[in-house]
């Protein structure tokens, strides 16, 4: 049967029906209508794409040409989160037990520290910020979004080349992921708030630096505090020790809920992470749907 629009949403919602009951999950690195062809080279150095069902000329027993195509780069690796089902606690992992704890001081969190009263006024003293190198080479800073009164509060590592272009976090590949995985469990990006642990990109994308990080920190710190979510997601190790302040492993600190001035902390995998390793998609969508039990507690 020939290939058409109808056939492959078909073969998409299929393929969603078998990840949702467990299957084994497929990587597709070019549209659906391709599957069925491999990219050949003909003796005049052009090349075009052949059937892969054994279809062949009759005469020359060559596999039956398609339509000429322009040599093109490598197509970009196809990595949707798991796809939104009908109810998400299916199979979801019980909340696991308590992990490390960074302790409330003695006096309220907002009532100390710079006396940044709103989240814009954060994102005013981010813009004009010369504390450390990373202000050097910056074309925007990004100091976060999403809503003021989000319940659920996801913490990344630094901006990447996109995000320092826009001035909003996680909005390349990344970011079009964590959007996906967020509207698996029920929650529209514009109802939580997304940040990062540094505001500036760091050059190449490299780890930030300890003396980075602490420069940084206070944005975050106070940004947590006027939120006040009622989870914390920390995307990454990086994520993960600054807010825990720990060099422990990723490996170590997931499947607990950690705690950080009393509001619970779930840690996982960055998203681009899994665009490099998609065996971490599953872990990470049990990370995910712990934290979303932890909002109707």
């Amino acid at each position: 049967m020939p290939w058409s629009r109808a056939l492959d949403e078909r073969v998409r919602r299929y393929l969603r029906l078998q990840i949702e009951l467990g299957g084994s999950e497929v990587l597709v690195s070019r549209p659906m209508t391709q599957l069925g062809t491999q990219t050949g080279r003909r003796t005049d150095g052009q090349t075009e794409e052949v059937t892969r069902t054994g279809e062949v000329d009759r005469q020359t027993d060559r596999p039956l040409a398609r339509r000429p195509v322009e040599p093109s780069a490598d197509p970009s690796i196809r990595s949707s989160a798991r796809p939104p089902s009908k109810d998400w606690r299916q199979g979801a992992p019980p909340i696991p037990g308590p992990g490390l704890s960074v302790e409330a001081p003695a006096i309220d969190l907002l009532s100390q520290g710079p006396s940044w009263s709103s989240l814009e006024e954060v994102a005013e003293k981010i813009g004009v910020c010369t504390k450390c190198f990373l202000c050097e080479g910056r074309t925007n800073t990004v100091p976060g979004e999403g809503s003021a009164r989000a319940q659920m509060m996801l913490v990344g590592e630094g901006p990447g080349q996109v995000e320092d272009q826009t001035g909003r976090p996680f909005v390349g590949r990344a970011g079009e992921l964590l959007t996906e995985i967020l509207a698996a469990i029920g929650l529209p990006r514009e109802e939580v708030f997304i940040a990062n642990v540094v505001k500036c990109r760091p050059p190449q994308n490299r780890k930030p630096l300890p003396e980075e990080m602490a420069a940084c920190f206070p944005y975050l710190e106070r940004q947590i505090a006027l939120i006040r979510p009622k989870v914390l997601v920390a995307l990454g190790a990086t994520a993960a020790e600054a807010l825990l302040q720990t060099k422990r492993s990723l490996t170590d600190l997931r499947g607990k809920v950690h705690s950080y001035h009393g509001i619970p902390l779930v840690v996982t995998y960055h998203p681009a992470a899994l665009l490099r390793n998609p065996n971490w998609k599953k872990p990470t969508w049990d990370d995910i749907r712990i934290a979303r039990q932890l909002l109707d507690r």
